[in-house]
């Protein structure tokens, strides 16, 4: 099932990702931002486009974690997207190999898993300390 889209004649991946989560679109756009032409497309988890699109990801799963689908179809959630999203990214690509390092897995997957769990936290506590620098400044 390819139905992602062509740019430049090369198959985008399709990243879906938490659209309400103030943490997830910052990195969306970072991403949008620094990637190499063309690379992806982007879904909010939460949108009908999803749904259609893509039903083999379901809510609940991509709200635990984001979720890439690569052109061939494959589907790599969470950390184990992480090495293929930065070989798609202006001047993070050489980071890509050090995550398939034997090893890394282990850590990424702990890290990636408690950050996610906790991101409206994170966004939260980071929104209040955005908030008072701009109050001191």
């Amino acid at each position: 099932m390819k139905k992602q889209g062509v740019h430049r004649g090369k198959e985008r991946a399709v990243l879906i990702y938490d659209g309400k989560c103030p943490v997830c679109a910052a990195t969306v756009k970072w991403i949008r931002e620094n990637e190499i032409s063309g690379s992806f497309e982007m879904i909010p988890c939460q949108s009908d486009q999803r749904r259609s699109r893509h039903p083999e990801v379901n809510r609940a799963d991509c709200m635990k974690a984001m979720h890439l689908v690569l052109p061939d179809g494959t589907v790599l959630v969470g950390e184990r997207a992480l090495p293929d999203i930065l070989a798609r990214v202006k001047m993070y690509r050489f980071a890509a190999p050090l995550l398939k390092l034997p090893g890394t897995a282990i850590i990424s997957r702990v890290a990636y898993r408690w950050f996610a769990e906790r991101r409206y936290r994170i966004a939260s506590i980071l929104s209040h300390l955005a908030g008072n620098r701009k109050r001191a400044a």
